[in-house]
This record gives C-alpha cells, sequence and structure tokens, in this order.
C-alpha cells in the first residue's frame, strides 16, 4: 500500500507517457462536435474529417523527416511493426511464388517482443531468421549495439529484411542506423527500424536515417494510446508490403478500418510538439538523468550502471538522454519494486509489454548478466514533465527502500 505521506512520482516513460494538455486541446473537437467518418466525403462533415487527416499526415511526416504519402495510420507501433515484417515476408514470398516460407530475415536479440513475436512466427513458418548478439556489458566497444561485422556475416542473397531498434526501450542505446542501412542496401535487402522510443529524445529523420520502413507509437511522447504509424519509403526504393488487416481499403489498402480521427489528430500533434520541443527537453531530461544517476551512486553502495555509458561515445549519441537503467546488488529485484510502488514511485524492471509474464529481461540477459542482475535492475525513463524535485525525491525514495531490504536480508 502506497504510504499517505509519498506524493506520486512517474518515471517510467518508456512503458507511456502522460497526454499532454495542448494535444488533449487539438483532439477534443474531433471527439464531439466533429465525429464525422473521414470516409464518408459524400456530406461536410466527412470531408472536413478527412481534411483534418490529411492535415495530420502531412505534419507528422514533416516531424520525422518524411511525405505524408509514405505515413500509414495504425493501432500503434506494435501493429506497425507487425505490418512492416509480416508484410514485407508475405509480399517477398507472393513475388517468388514460394509460398509462406521462404527467405531470410535479420534482428538483434534485444528487439521489442513486438518484433521478436512476429519474427518467431516467421520462423515457425519456414523463413530463416539470424538473431544478432550485442556488445556486452563489459565490452570495449558500446555495450548494446550490435557489430556491424555480425550484420555484414549475416546478409545473404534471400535476405529481404533487417529489422533494428533506433532506441532501446530498456538500456537507451542508440543503433547507428545509418551504416547498418548501407550494408543492407548494398545487398539488396530491405531495412525496418522500429522508432517508438526515439522521437521527442533524439532526432528522428528517417531519410537520413536510411530507412525503408519505421515504426511509431503515440502514446510514447505524449499522445494518444492506441495510435501509431508505420512509415513506408515512396522516394527512390519504393517499398510495399502485404497487408494484414481487408476491408474497407483505407490507407491505400494498407490497413482497412475506419480511421481514428482524434487520435491520428493527437498523435499528429503530439510529433510536431515533440519535433519543435526538442533541443531544450533533451537538455532537460540529460541534466535531470544525469542528476538522478550521480544521486543513487552516492546514496546506494554498489550500485551499478546498465546499458553503454551516459556521457555519450565520441561526438555521437549512444543512449537516449531520458533513460537510465541500473542494477543493485544484495536486493530482490520483484520486492524493490514493490517496495518503491508502495512509496508512490512508478519505476519498472524492463518493458510494460513482458511485465505480466515475468522473467529476466532478455536484453539484460543479451548483455551478459545473469538471472539475479537482471531482476535486481530498474529502469527509469523522463519526460518533458519530469521536475527536478522529483529526481530528488525519487533518489531519497530508492536509498531508504535499498536500505531497508537490505536490512532485512
Amino acid at each position: 500500500m502506497q504510504s499517505p505521506h509519498s506524493t506520486p512520482i512517474y518515471l517510467d516513460n518508456h512503458a507511456t507517457t502522460r497526454l499532454d494538455p495542448r494535444v488533449l486541446e487539438a483532439m477534443l473537437p474531433w471527439l464531439t462536435d466533429h465525429y464525422g467518418n473521414a470516409g464518408s466525403v459524400t456530406h461536410e462533415m466527412g470531408r472536413e474529417a478527412r481534411a483534418a487527416v490529411d492535415a495530420a499526415r502531412e505534419t507528422l511526416a514533416a516531424a520525422i523527416g518524411g511525405t505524408a504519402a509514405e505515413i500509414v495510420f495504425t493501432s500503434g507501433a506494435t501493429e506497425a511493426n507487425n505490418l512492416a515484417i509480416l508484410g514485407s515476408a508475405r509480399r517477398w514470398n507472393t513475388l517468388r511464388k514460394s509460398g509462406d516460407g521462404g527467405g531470410h530475415l535479420v534482428t538483434v536479440a534485444t528487439e521489442h517482443d513486438a518484433v521478436l513475436d512476429p519474427v518467431d512466427h516467421l520462423e515457425r513458418r519456414g523463413v530463416a531468421v539470424t538473431r544478432l548478439p550485442v556488445e556486452p556489458q563489459s565490452s570495449a566497444g558500446v555495450t548494446g549495439r550490435i557489430r556491424l561485422e555480425d550484420l555484414a556475416a549475416a546478409l545473404r542473397p534471400d535476405t529481404f529484411l533487417v529489422s533494428v531498434m533506433l532506441a532501446n526501450n530498456e538500456i537507451g542505446v542508440v543503433q547507428d542506423i545509418a551504416a547498418i542501412a548501407e550494408l543492407v542496401h548494398v545487398r539488396g535487402a530491405l531495412l525496418h527500424v522500429d522508432c517508438a522510443q526515439a522521437l521527442g529524445r533524439m532526432p528522428v529523420d528517417v531519410e537520413a536515417l536510411g530507412a525503408d520502413l519505421a515504426s511509431f507509437s503515440a502514446h510514447k511522447f505524449h499522445g494518444p494510446k492506441g495510435m501509431g504509424g508505420l512509415w513506408l519509403r515512396r522516394r527512390g526504393r519504393v517499398v510495399r508490403v502485404e497487408p494484414l488487416v481487408y476491408g474497407g481499403g483505407q490507407e491505400r489498402g494498407m490497413r482497412s478500418g475506419t480511421l481514428d480521427v482524434p487520435g491520428i489528430v493527437g498523435m499528429a500533434e503530439a510529433a510536431r510538439l515533440a519535433a519543435a520541443g526538442l533541443p531544450e527537453e533533451m537538455a532537460s531530461m540529460r541534466r535531470l538523468r544525469d542528476r538522478l544517476w550521480l544521486a543513487l551512486l552516492k546514496a546506494v553502495a554498489g550500485i551499478e550502471l546498465n546499458g553503454p555509458p551516459l556521457d555519450g561515445h565520441g561526438a555521437q549519441s549512444v543512449r537516449l538522454v531520458n533513460n537510465l537503467n541500473v542494477r543493485v546488488p544484495g536486493v530482490d529485484g520483484q520486492t524493490l519494486l514493490e517496495t518503491l510502488a508502495g512509496a508512490g514511485l512508478a519505476v519498472s524492471s524492463g518493458s510494460a509489454c513482458s511485465s505480466e509474464h515475468p522473467r529476466p529481461s532478455h536484453v539484460l540477459v543479451a548483455l551478459g548478466l545473469d538471472a539475479d542482475q537482471a531482476r535486481a535492475s530498474l529502469r527509469f525513463g523522463l519526460s518533458r514533465f519530469t521536475a527536478e524535485a522529483e529526481i530528488d525525491a525519487a533518489a531519497d525514495r530508492i536509498a531508504a527502500g535499498v536500505a531497508r531490504l537490505r536490512q532485512l536480508a
């Protein structure tokens, strides 16, 4: 039970973010007075809904360096990832008339389950899969990044897709996507990039990245839950995928279903705000993240950092500015999480999508941590709404919680 004297502090912004009030304000008219179906263009209410969707598509595209024609709205990054991966596999096999089980796909051991699960599904149907390892915690390289030589060695003549997330949702590591894209395209494959954690936390330009497909989720950058998008390149290397949902032919037939106009408007406004406020918000989140880490270093004996360094690697940023992942030796991780929750502190041990099936984080295990170390780890995610006073209070509550558990042990 939460202490009545503990003001709740939310530091789990990798799981979801607070809806920005400005986003809610943009959405409200489309939830109330302007409720037309964007597909009903025979009357004014339908046409104004369609116009709102068209404007939102332009806004979202501008925020990520794409064009409006390249945006397909989905229910979130999970659906977008599935459409990119399963749709690419279906397209590849359809063109070769090889049934469902041909070709080769490359991904990374530390991807989100929204990528790993559809990849597993394809593997069960006969698609060859390579899961690349990452640099371990003790490596001289960038912890959590793939080795480019491993990727080059994995690519085959029948490789149709490589899926690598831009920024990891647990340890915040940023992959060198531009370098990855060069290798992938030389071999004639497509590159899918899960950008769910990146928008609003680092610059995102799909053209500069060299991606062919990119997934986004509105609720990761202060937009509404249940809203996302897939960007598919339509300039130069035109990308086509087979749809997963059939029906009314919406989104150029790639994602049938009545468009969520309020959600689309909200996602676009959230993306616009994320892009506009990025320099100031990145600086603020980095400063507060580093303040939290320094406070924990002083207050919690033996605490260690999981993932790449906080100060980057040379001139290139290798970690999201809002991310901190630490392990606390000598305590049970689940008990620590429950203790902190009771103290009004919302943090996690890893992905929200895997919390219903508790197991050691596959991301931390891929870094070389054992099960006990992974379970004794905490993930913190900051946002534009995180305040300095919350950081200081959080550090105090964590220190007190660890001290209590160590004393009991």
